[in-house]
C-alpha cells in the first residue's frame, strides 16, 4: 500500500516558518513511529500570486482534490492590499474550502492547565475548558446570492444573502453528532430562529435529524447571542457547539480567546467521506500570516503542529499518535516552555520558533 499523501502550503507571512516545524513532527513519526506519509509544498496566497499572478493555481487545486489531506500555514499580508477582491490570498484559501467542498469546520477550544492565566477570564471558568465548534464552512451569508454593492438612488446599498438548504443544514448537522459521540455526548445548536427564517429551518432540520439518526445524544438549541455570552460566562457548561458560517466565524473567534492565545488553537475543515470513509481535508491553524513578526523567530509554531495532530485523528485513523503529540505539548508548557506571544506579566526570555520545535520533539522522544 502506498503511504498515505499530505500536500503543504505555508503560505506567506509566518505560515512557511511554523510549517517548518510540522515538516519536522512529520520526519520524526516517519523515523521513530513507522508512519511516514508522502508529502509535497506548493504555493498559495500571496506567494502564489507572487509566481503565478493568481492566489491558487489550477494544478495545485487538482492536486489538492487528490491528496489525502491538505495542511495549510496562512495567508495574506500588507503587500497585498491594494489587489483587487478576485485576486487577494484569501481567495485561494476561500477557493480550496469551496472546490475541495469542505462543508464542515472543526475549531476546538482547548485550555491547557499551564496556560489558564494566560486567558482574558478567571482561572477557574476556564481551567480544564475543551470545547468544539463545529461551523458550517460552505454556505450562509458568505456565499449567498444575490450580493454586492449597487446604487438606489443616489446612495449606495450592500447586499449580502443568507442561504441554507436542508442538505447543507443536515449534513453539517451530522458531523456535530458524530463528533459528540466521541466525546461528551451534547450538541448545542446556535442560530437566530426568534429573527430569521434561516434560522428557523435550521433548528427545525437539526431536530429532525436528531431525531430520526442521533437520539442517544443530548441536543439543546440557542440563540447564537446568547450563545455568545454563555461563552463568556459558563464556557464548560458545552461540549460541541454547531452553528452557520456567520455566526460560526463570530463565535469561534470568541471561543479562541477564552484558552489565552491564538497561537494555540489549530482547526479542520472536513467534507463527506469518500469510499474508504476518509473525508477531503485541509487542516490550519486559527491564527493569520503575522506580517508584524514574520522572519523574527517569534512564532509560536504550536497550533499549526495541533492541525497536524487534527490530521493524525480525523484524516489518518491514528488517534493515539494524535494524543502522543498533544501530550508532548502539554508537558513542554507546563514544563515553562514559552513562545513570546505566550509571555506573562512576570516575563521572561521567550524560546523561538525553532527552539519550540525542538523541545516539542525531545518531549516525543521521551514519550516513547
Amino acid at each position: 500500500m502506498s503511504n498515505p499523501s499530505i500536500l503543504i502550503l505555508p503560505g506567506d507571512g509566518i505560515g512557511p516558518e511554523v510549517m517548518a516545524q510540522v515538516t519536522r513532527i512529520i520526519d520524526w513519526f516517519g523515523e521513530k513511529r513507522d508512519l511516514t506519509f508522502d508529502v509535497e509544498t506548493d504555493l498559495v496566497g500571496g506567494a502564489a500570486y507572487d509566481k503565478h499572478g493568481v492566489p491558487l493555481a489550477d494544478e495545485t487545486m487538482a492536486r489538492a482534490m487528490e491528496v489525502d489531506a491538505v495542511l495549510l500555514g496562512a495567508v495574506g499580508g500588507p503587500k497585498y492590499d491594494d489587489l483587487d477582491f478576485s485576486v487577494k490570498p484569501e481567495r485561494g484559501l476561500l477557493r480550496l474550502r469551496k472546490e475541495m467542498d469542505l462543508f464542515s469546520n472543526l475549531r476546538p477550544a482547548q485550555c491547557f492547565d499551564a496556560l489558564a492565566d494566560f486567558s482574558s477570564l478567571k482561572k477557574d471558568i476556564v481551567s480544564g475548558l475543551d470545547i468544539m465548534i463545529v461551523r458550517e464552512l460552505t454556505s450562509g451569508v458568505y456565499f449567498g446570492e444575490p450580493r454586492g454593492i449597487h446604487k438606489e438612488g443616489n446612495e449606495r446599498v450592500g447586499v449580502n444573502t443568507q442561504r441554507y438548504t436542508e442538505t447543507e443544514i443536515a449534513r453539517v448537522a451530522r458531523s456535530a453528532f458524530e463528533l459528540a459521540r466521541k466525546r461528551g455526548n451534547k450538541v448545542c445548536s446556535m442560530e437566530k430562529a426568534n429573527v430569521m427564517e434561516s434560522g428557523i429551518l435550521w433548528r427545525d432540520v437539526v431536530t429532525e435529524i436528531h431525531e430520526a439518526e442521533y437520539p442517544d445524544v443530548e441536543l439543546s438549541h440557542m440563540y447564537a447571542d446568547n450563545g455568545a455570552m454563555q461563552l463568556v460566562r459558563a464556557p464548560k457548561q458545552f461540549d460541541v457547539i454547531v452553528t452557520d458560517n456567520l455566526f460560526g466565524d463570530v463565535l469561534s473567534d470568541c471561543a479562541a480567546m477564552l484558552t489565552g492565545s491564538l497561537g494555540m488553537l489549530p482547526s479542520a475543515s472536513l467534507g463527506l467521506p469518500n469510499a474508504e470513509g476518509r473525508p477531503k481535508a485541509m487542516y490550519e491553524p486559527v491564527h493569520g500570516s503575522a506580517p508584524d513578526i514574520t522572519g523574527q523567530g517569534k512564532a509560536n509554531p504550536i497550533a499549526c503542529i495541533l492541525s497536524f495532530a487534527m490530521a493524525l485523528r480525523y484524516s489518518f485513523d491514528q488517534g493515539d499518535e494524535a494524543t502522543r503529540l498533544e501530550k508532548a505539548i502539554e508537558k513542554v508548557l507546563s514544563d515553562g516552555a514559552r513562545t513570546a506571544d505566550l509571555m506573562g506579566p512576570e516575563g521572561g526570555t521567550p524560546i523561538s520558533t525553532t527552539q519550540m520545535g525542538d523541545v516539542i520533539l525531545e518531549a516525543l522522544d521521551a514519550s516513547l
